[in-house]
């Protein structure tokens, strides 16, 4: 659900009513910012109105970027849009080539990319894990070929490809 308040666009992350023994009954929130990610908490009234938005997810596939302009093409009516850093915020962490993602329009305007919980990206620079030490719990830092560097366990080489969780940006196994 999307609402607009603060004169910005918000989804509800999680909420609680709480009804306490004397006083009128409240409803805690944890808000997503649409724009830029951002999380608070607040609290409301309960019956509190808000104005209601209309947004749709629509998916996309992710063609190219070039310079800070990032092109997608709308897999229904291939149509392109051009975005610039503001509405991909981090996603571009998780853009490689021909990915799918979905946009989440208001009023036919984007309003922000959303990436699949998993994504596999390719090993660009690591070091050489040591001889012996794949048994161990050992990690090590792995850039990718996004830019993204993620923790990874030693026995990792350049080239492979790894499952990475996009809500936590951590390693989940090797693809190849």
């Amino acid at each position: 659900m999307v609402l607009k308040y603060k004169d910005d666009y918000w989804s509800i992350v999680e909420f609680q009513h709480v009804k306490p023994g004397k006083g009128g009954a409240f409803v805690r929130t944890k808000l997503k910012r649409l724009r830029t990610g951002q999380v608070v908490e607040d609290t409301f009234r309960a019956g509190e109105r808000f104005e209601d938005v209309r947004a749709e997810r629509r998916p996309y596939q992710f063609l190219y970027s070039s310079g800070d302009q990032h092109h997608f093409m709308n897999m229904q009516s291939y149509d392109q849009v051009v975005l610039g850093e503001a509405i991909i915020g981090d996603a571009n962490l998780f853009l490689t080539d021909n990915a799918e993602v979905e946009l989440l329009t208001i009023e036919d305007a984007p309003i922000s990319v959303e990436v699949p919980s998993h994504v596999a990206l390719r090993v660009t620079e690591t070091d050489p894990g040591l001889r012996g030490d794949t048994a161990q719990g050992g990690q090590k830092p792995a850039t990718l070929e996004t830019g993204l560097v993620v923790q990874v366990p030693l026995f990792i080489e350049i080239g492979e490809v790894l499952k990475i969780d996009t809500r936590t940006r951590k390693y989940l196994e090797r693809v190849s």
